[in-house]
């Protein structure tokens, strides 16, 4: 941004700041700070706008379409009468976002009318900053949630999977062939029971039930297992074998570095952070982060470090995706929607399309902890002078010392510009202190999931084709579509 230019006077400093040319008005530089913030609060209002009114409008939309005969007008005004409380809650949050304070009345002893009227003078200074950012905030939370319970699972098995691969799908298929004749072998011998006219006792209709429940899944698997046995999507998937592995060990280094990066700045934070009521706050970064080091290396050469941020967030999308994948959409205990090829209802693409947005909001907040130099202050620099001693400075001498050092929060604001996006999304210090703990599970969920894949075996070539709760007629659809 420019240099600093320092003058010691008997022990004291005074600071210059020299800015480039286009930047040496400092209404320019104001201006383009607010264009900035406008920006992100244009952004985070198109997040508000498809969270709380367009996704809820039209999942309720294909609800109320699974009625028998609905029609259009109906069908939009259900949608619109659930959508109304989310709209609600919206509104709730944004209150409370407005009218929380963040700064302290200088006078204590305050009237209850003077104590109101400093927060609505609050609220005008920050022009609805905080309402926003509480909002944002909560949905962060949200974002956490899912985070730690999909991205982290799927930073672990995505990789581990593609390294140990699948099943042969021959021997698979004939070891399904085989269950399949011991199923029959023992349905016919429950009915063998009843071929002489009495009725079989109540255990052996639940025995019978089950088995015929178990035969019916093992045909639906002989039939995908044939399909697949035939498709060249599995013979390339063959052929790229070495390709696959070598992408697996990829992604275990990319999910360690992330690791080793969270759990360092955890550690700063929880050994040189001011304390708890601050949010843990750090003032500079006292543990060398690998991935912030490698950021600021590359800021020098552009568009490097932007690439590398491009492919981080595409990562983290990736084993998303590949966490949903494998566990489904679940509501704590209950499972709500599986996603399959093919077979994913529109309700739960929406719920996933809602779900990755909360998780994409949250990695906004995890780039802070994964490289925190780098996000909030960048390359900036100032230089500091070296305090002369005062027999020095009666002696005449004028050796000065200039230190160059990296901006962090200790610099004085006028040397060091803060991102936007920091400033947003820390406003509100408890926020920070749930993160901070957030981090911390998500690398004990991480590291669970590693064990947890090690441990399992090769995964089925069909693997989240055929469950036990898949009905006949879904399952044929399915195969119609694969024919064709």
């Amino acid at each position: 941004m420019g240099s600093l230019l320092t003058e010691s006077v008997w022990g004291w400093s005074v600071f210059a700041l020299v800015f480039l040319e286009w930047a040496a008005d400092n209404i320019t530089r104001q201006n383009i700070e607010d264009t900035v913030l406008y920006g992100y609060y244009t952004l985070y209002s198109i997040i508000l706008f498809c969270v709380f009114l367009w996704i809820p409008f039209v999942y309720f939309y294909y609800e109320e379409k699974e009625d028998e005969d609905p029609s259009k007008c109906s069908q939009v005004k259900n949608a619109l009468k659930y959508t109304l409380g989310f709209v609600f809650i919206c509104s709730i949050l944004l209150l409370i976002g407005a009218f929380v304070p963040l700064k302290v009345p200088a006078n204590q002893n305050s009237t209850e009318w003077e104590k109101v009227k400093f927060l609505f003078e609050e609220l005008g200074s920050s022009h609805g900053l905080a309402a926003l950012s509480f909002s944002i905030s909560t949905l962060t939370l949200i974002g956490m949630l899912a985070v730690i319970t999909y991205t982290a699972y799927g930073m672990s098995a995505l990789p581990v999977n593609l390294i140990r691969g699948t099943r042969n799908v021959v021997y698979e298929r004939l070891q399904n062939t085989e269950d399949l004749e011991e199923v029959e072998q023992q349905v016919e011998t429950i009915k063998s029971k009843c071929m002489d006219g009495r009725p079989l006792s109540m255990e052996d209709r639940k025995a019978l039930q089950k088995l015929q429940e178990k035969l019916r899944t093992l045909r639906r698997r002989d039939r995908h297992l044939e399909t697949a046995e035939r498709s060249c999507w599995l013979k390339f998937c063959c052929a790229v074998r070495p390709f696959k592995i070598a992408l697996g060990i990829f992604f275990i280094l990319v999910a360690l570095l992330f690791i080793v990066a969270l759990f360092l700045s955890n550690l700063d934070k929880a050994l040189h952070s001011v304390g708890f009521d601050s949010g843990f706050i750090i003032f500079e970064t006292n543990l060398e982060n690998p991935l912030n080091k490698l950021l600021l290396v590359l800021q020098i050469v552009f568009p490097l470090d932007y690439v590398l941020i491009a492919i981080i967030t595409m990562y983290l999308v990736f084993t998303s995706m590949a966490g949903i994948r494998n566990m489904g959409i679940w509501f704590f205990w209950i499972r709500l929607y599986k996603i399959r090829p093919g077979r994913t209802r529109p309700q739960a693409l929406l719920f996933l399309c809602m779900i990755l947005l909360l998780m994409v909001l949250h990695t906004s907040y995890m780039i802070y902890s994964l490289a925190p130099q780098y996000v909030m202050y960048g390359s900036q620099k100032y230089q500091e002078h070296v305090n002369h001693t005062s027999f020095s400075l009666r002696q005449g001498n004028s050796n000065a010392t200039w230190v160059t050092k990296m901006c962090d929060a200790k610099a004085p604001e006028d040397q060091c510009t803060v991102t936007r996006t920091y400033l947003f999304l820390h406003k509100f210090w408890f926020f920070n202190v749930v993160y901070y703990f957030g981090n911390w599970a998500f690398i004990a969920v991480f590291l669970i999931g590693l064990i947890v894949s090690c441990c399992k075996g090769k995964r089925s070539v069909i693997e989240g084709e055929v469950d036990d709760d898949d009905s006949d007629l879904s399952d044929d659809n399915l195969m119609e579509r694969h024919h064709v």
